[in-house]
């Protein structure tokens, strides 16, 4: 079952990769090494580094070995065996058919108090229609991942735009380059549809911000992106801040503070030069007007 903090739902993979960084730090402060830890506490070596990389759930009773060994107690020891208990929960995101990689997304962006997206060539997954999805699939010539099928890739984005809607869900903030705009990428009607859904949650939903970053936009320090990102942060302040970087046929997921902090940096200077939010709406509705209805 998912777990909560606060009443808010918690991605068990960022509570894992928190236990992963407190447990190395923990181990290093101690001043052992992973193989004389391993062999105090009678935990495997392997296991070990798969605890402190993050690599696996944990389960509680190698958890408290090492925390025994180590010498942590009260209050810190507590808080440790609840994140492990938290990093092996299981979400829906888990069940056949959706894919290990939109899984990935969909874990990290349960509990997240904030989400940020800079999307550059394609309608962000948490803002598709199941039209524009479905056509989409229906017309790709890349093959699905062996682990994902079409119903289960429909399923997946319900589910992550339901995590999305729900009570105490995150804030939302997605920038749009303009060429996501301009260059097709479903038929023009069914396009037209997806853009007017886009302005209809931005009008309806508090927590939902959209904003347009015109092709001729002037970026501070013209850091121009060279791919699309999300940045995601949690309510926990202990926990990483983590950014999603999704490809053709791989993703990667960068947690080191110094590699985020240069996104937020670039994110930062996105909002800057994106049009207003409403002038934002007003592109979008002239976009959507400009398209057939049928």
């Amino acid at each position: 079952m998912l777990e909560t903090w606060g009443g808010v739902v918690i991605s068990p993979y960022v509570r894992r990769l928190r236990l992963a960084a407190e447990l190395r730090e923990l181990r290093e402060r101690a001043g052992v090494s992973a193989q004389e830890l391993a062999k105090r506490s009678g935990v495997y070596r392997q296991m070990v580094s798969k605890l402190e990389n993050a690599h696996v759930p944990p389960g509680q009773e190698d958890v408290q070995r090492l925390l025994e060994t180590l010498g942590v107690e009260g209050d810190q020891w507590t808080q440790l065996v609840r994140i492990t208990s938290e990093a092996a929960s299981h979400g829906w995101w888990e069940s056949s058919g959706i894919g290990e990689r939109q899984a990935r997304f969909a874990n990290l962006e349960a509990g997240a108090a904030v989400i940020r997206e800079y999307q550059q060539n394609l309608i962000p997954g948490l803002l598709q229609t199941e039209e524009f999805i479905s056509t989409r699939l229906a017309n790709s010539e890349l093959p699905l991942p062996s682990d994902a099928e079409v119903s289960g890739v429909l399923k997946g984005r319900v589910g992550r735009q339901r995590m999305l809607h729900r009570p105490n869900g995150p804030a939302y903030e997605v920038i749009l380059d303009e060429v996501v705009l301009r260059r097709r990428s479903v038929p023009p009607e069914v396009f037209r549809r997806q853009i007017e859904r886009i302005i209809e949650l931005a009008d309806e939903k508090e927590q939902i911000t959209v904003r347009v970053l015109p092709v001729d936009a002037e970026i501070p320090g013209y850091n121009i992106p060279e791919c699309s990102f999300s940045i995601y942060t949690y309510p926990d302040s202990g926990d990483p801040v983590v950014v999603g970087l999704e490809a053709v046929a791989t993703d990667l997921v960068l947690t080191d503070r110094e590699q985020t902090g240069q996104f937020e940096m670039v994110y930062t200077g996105l909002v800057s030069a994106a049009l207003s939010v409403e002038r934002s709406r007003e592109m979008l509705a002239q976009v959507a007007e400009s398209l057939p209805s049928r």
